[in-house]
């Protein structure tokens, strides 16, 4: 397998509320033409917005799936991408965001709100603090869903990478360290999903947090080519290119750092001599 030389960019410097988003919505799409995805909303007349996705679904409609099984008719998630945790202050704001969501909203009703956290590491501490402090019972109801018992408001914490594969697959790979096994599995699976969903911010994100991952994937001879999947779920092919001319950049750099010639380090990394004396002045 070839050696691709990774970003200095950090996953959790990255956008990863869009890809959130088309997550959830692959997850529940029999259900899409009933549900409303509202990912941001104004809570009053001044600039007053909570990052927050709402899902609207209409009363009567029983969604039956792990992750929405709570739902009632407006249901507020709270997600927390890799690299950062699910706190004390975070469930004390959201669940505050829900009160005075309730309360300035004229149509919903507080017994109507549910609230769903979402991150990819058990919350230990807040857990803790919600079963001493709270006198909650939170209860594991399936792989990764743990139900908080006690309010008023039916609340659940999904640890997103302990999901099942068979069942969340989408949700369960928004994570930035995919191995090579299960980027090629969800590579496999977007096939399925040509013109069904919009796949660019999910891919976004999950190529660049996990690049080393469908490289590795893209020389796997029994693979399909990463190009030909990304070019049909509407990603731009360049981003292949651009990977490689960036591993091979650093090639190159290590190479004049050891001082070979640079016509020998155009021919070793198929660059052009004159990319190799623009990397070698420092441009």
């Amino acid at each position: 397998m070839r050696e691709y030389a990774l970003p200095s960019s950090k996953a959790s410097q990255l956008a990863w509320h869009p890809a959130f988003l088309q997550a959830i919505q692959i997850e529940l799409f029999d259900y899409r033409d009933s549900l409303e995805f509202k990912s941001e909303f104004q809570l009053t007349t001044e600039p007053l917005r909570i990052d927050l996705l709402i899902i609207k679904k209409p009363k009567e409609l029983v969604i039956d799936k792990n992750i929405a099984r709570i739902f009632k008719t407006d249901n507020l998630l709270e997600y927390k991408s890799p690299g950062d945790y699910l706190s004390i202050k975070d469930f004390i704001k959201v669940y505050a965001y829900a009160n005075l969501y309730t309360a300035i909203t004229p149509e919903v009703e507080l017994s109507d709100v549910t609230i769903t956290f979402v991150e990819s590491k058990y919350p230990r501490k807040l857990i803790k603090y919600l079963t001493n402090e709270r006198g909650y019972t939170v209860q594991k109801t399936a792989p990764g869903i743990y139900q908080v018992l006690g309010d008023y408001i039916p609340i659940q914490i999904i640890e997103s990478k302990k999901l099942s594969e068979s069942e969340n697959l989408w949700l369960k790979s928004l994570r930035n360290d995919l191995e090579i096994r299960n980027a090629d599995g969800i590579l496999k699976e977007t096939k399925q999903w040509q013109g069904k969903m919009p796949l660019d911010a999910y891919f976004d994100i999950l190529l660049r947090a996990n690049r080393n991952a469908f490289l590795e994937v893209l020389d796997m001879k029994t693979a399909p080519t990463l190009k030909s999947i990304l070019t049909e779920a509407g990603i731009l092919p360049e981003w292949i290119a651009q990977e490689k001319a960036e591993g091979k950049t650093e090639v190159a750099r290590n190479l004049l750092a050891m001082q070979m010639p640079i016509e020998m380090i155009a021919q070793a990394v198929q660059m052009p001599v004159e990319k190799i004396n623009a990397l070698a002045l420092g441009n």
